[in-house]
């Protein structure tokens, strides 16, 4: 397999100098011609748009835009202390992002690779636009994959003895400029120190028998309940165990001459596949979280 540097992402034509803004808020009348409005004023061309809301009477809206506005980087401090005023009048949840400014990822692993394997091959791509900066594992298996992919690779051993040792280990290396946290079946629970650094930050995957079939073996217990649906679920981690925000799910279906590694191979391919849109989404700055809820504008 041919090495990559994780640093170099080339940038499409007319990256540069487009931005995103994504607001959440009370639905009132007004909210977008405002903002367009202003957008316009600023001398920002408008070339995407997408909004949401729960009830146009008393709801939460949501609006996701992108815009061109030449020299961007430049402008944006002013384009952002510009848009305070108006933005605390309607009480907004806003955030502006320059596209061409990628953001840094780090995976977390332990021995399965499917779904890193997945991240590494659509980063190589361009197909998922972000830094891949490191790869973090609780287990050694995984050093020659990841070493072979050009990518630094930190074996961080965790044992209930150790777990706060190890994740001391693991935030030094994180904090380095990584935006965020990819457990691509990282087979270990996070804490909440752990994970207050990095809030809406880390993104899990993990199969959607739960609750129905839990513990070490799932597929063998669905094999045996004659399941005719394989799913995958990914979230962002909170420290409630495998209830935070869902980004992505699917479902591939399966009956009754599916041996049990038929159904492990059938739920990586799910896994896999939705973790990647997860991540891409999340990258491209198309998820808003509200409550434990997300606005997906994919």
């Amino acid at each position: 397999m041919t090495a990559y540097s994780s640093v170099y992402v080339p940038e499409r034509p007319g990256m540069r100098d487009l931005g995103r803004l994504l607001i959440s808020c009370p639905d009132r009348p007004g909210i977008v011609a405002t903002v367009t409005g202003y957008l316009f004023r600023s001398g920002a061309t408008i070339t995407e748009s997408q909004q949401y809301t729960t009830d146009p009477n008393a709801g939460r809206f949501f609006l996701r835009l992108e815009f061109v506005l030449p020299e961007l980087e430049r402008k944006l401090a002013d384009l952002e202390h510009g848009f305070t005023d108006m933005a605390e009048a309607f009480g907004m949840e806003w955030r502006f992002t320059r596209a061409a400014r990628i953001k840094r990822l780090a995976i977390m692993v332990s021995k399965a690779d499917h779904a890193l394997q997945e991240l590494l091959w659509r980063r190589k791509t361009g197909d998922l636009r972000a830094e891949i900066s490191m790869v973090i594992s609780n287990h050694p298996d995984l050093a020659e994959t990841v070493h072979g992919w050009g990518l630094p690779f930190h074996h961080i051993p965790v044992s209930a003895e150790t777990k706060a040792e190890a994740e001391e280990k693991q935030l030094n290396l994180l904090a380095d400029d990584v935006d965020t946290v990819v457990l691509a079946r990282y087979m270990q629970v996070l804490s909440p120190d752990f994970l207050s650094r990095f809030p809406n930050q880390a993104i899990n995957i993990h199969h959607s028998f739960l609750p129905a079939f839990v513990g070490a073996n799932p597929y063998a217990a669905a094999e045996q309940r004659g399941v005719k649906l394989i799913g995958a679920t990914a979230h962002y981690v909170t420290a409630d165990l495998d209830a935070g925000p869902i980004i992505e799910q699917d479902v591939c279906r399966v009956d009754h001459r599916h041996s049990v590694a038929d159904l492990r191979r059938s739920g990586r391919y799910v896994e896999r596949a939705v973790l990647a849109r997860a991540v891409s989404w999340h990258v491209e700055d198309r998820v808003i979280v509200h409550d434990n809820k997300t606005i997906v504008f994919a």
